[in-house]
């Protein structure tokens, strides 16, 4: 990818925001009002399939591949750092193919060396270049993501999809470290996602509508804008509805259009046990630098201790076990798509 390609994705992201429409709204967790609980007693670690986070959320895939873009991913990985955040950076293909912007990636790990770390490369990649960019970033685990309607949409983008199963598949079985297939903002059904789990893929990231429309951004670019493309996808509470039966507890992880510690407690009543954050992170790293970033961070993890203390759950796990109601236009999806509302509002703890 060309590297002023990467700074127009961060200014149009930046200038446009996010949708808004990710559906956790319609979500309502019941609260507990005899809770039994001290708010100093709840514990956010949680499990990612086999990855061990002491938070549910990531500082999750943003940029990189342009010496611009190393600034940024160096404040995001010193806020992941101070907070003892997993991180996942944007895809690396292009240090791949141009070693000149390798390090745009790799201050990551060296601003953040013990952290958890995903390295990122799209459904195109072979194995080899997988392993490439594990060992560039001494990555922990490594993120395959799919965004079909942002390359049908980007003026140069991607045309031919064929093959991108049987690379995934090959690339799972080679690497020793846990891959995550994940969507860009689009959202992920449960045929998508049965489909990944036949592939051995054992961890997903839902990328769902309502946080950066990568649609709105190509269009941006696009000398004839496709502007009926425009909100495309499912929200990311559709999507955690579709995807998270497909998957044992633990294996999902919520993104698109996280905004706050509320958004990110809906997530995981649904059944995340993760929550990747990203467009907001990066307006508030503009906003107000790296300190005001790691007390954004810092007073969301606060607020989801304080929910979960008022739902009366002391762990993520617990949070599973949460009744809530489904509503709106969330609700109407699930009922036409044969998804049992009523086993979220009826939980027995």
């Amino acid at each position: 990818m060309r590297p002023s390609r990467k700074m127009e994705h961060i200014r149009f992201a930046l200038e446009q925001g996010t949708a808004g429409t990710n559906g956790l709204r319609d979500v309502l967790p019941l609260p507990s009002n005899l809770p039994e609980l001290a708010l100093d007693s709840v514990s956010l670690a949680t499990s990612f399939g086999e990855l061990t986070l002491s938070s549910p959320i990531v500082v999750n895939a943003m940029t990189g591949g342009a010496e611009e873009t190393e600034r940024i991913n160096r404040k995001l990985a010193e806020a992941a750092a101070a907070c003892g955040l997993a991180m996942a950076v944007g895809s690396q293909m292009a240090a791949l193919r141009d070693s000149r912007v390798e390090e745009s990636y790799r201050v990551v790990r060296r601003t953040h060396p013990h952290g958890v770390l995903f390295a990122n490369l799209g459904s195109e990649a072979s194995v080899d270049q997988a392993k490439r960019a594990v060992d560039m970033l001494e990555a922990n685990a490594l993120q395959i993501h799919l965004n079909v309607m942002q390359e049908l949409v980007m003026p140069e983008g991607d045309r031919d999809f064929r093959g991108a199963r049987s690379r995934i598949e090959a690339i799972v079985k080679s690497l020793d470290v846990p891959v995550i297939v994940k969507e860009v903002g689009f959202g992920m059904t449960a045929d998508t996602a049965r489909q990944l789990a036949e592939l051995g893929v054992a961890l997903v990231d839902v990328g769902g509508r309502g946080g950066t429309d990568f649609a709105n951004i190509e269009n941006a670019r696009r000398p004839e804008p496709l502007e009926w493309l425009t909100g495309w996808g499912l929200p990311t509470a559709v999507s955690l509805l579709e995807t998270v039966p497909c998957y044992p507890s633990g294996h999902v992880m919520a993104s698109g259009g996280l905004q706050h510690s509320l958004d990110i407690v809906a997530a995981l009543v649904l059944g995340a046990s993760a929550a990747g954050m990203a467009g907001k992170l990066l307006r508030v790293l503009q906003d107000e630098e790296t300190a005001g970033l790691i007390s954004f961070l810092k007073k969301t993890e606060e607020g989801v201790r304080l929910l979960m203390t008022a739902l009366g759950a002391s762990t993520i796990p617990e949070l599973w076990k949460v009744s809530a109601v489904i509503s709106g236009r969330t609700a109407d999806w699930c009922r036409e798509r044969g998804i049992d509302t009523t086993a979220y509002a009826q939980r027995v703890r």
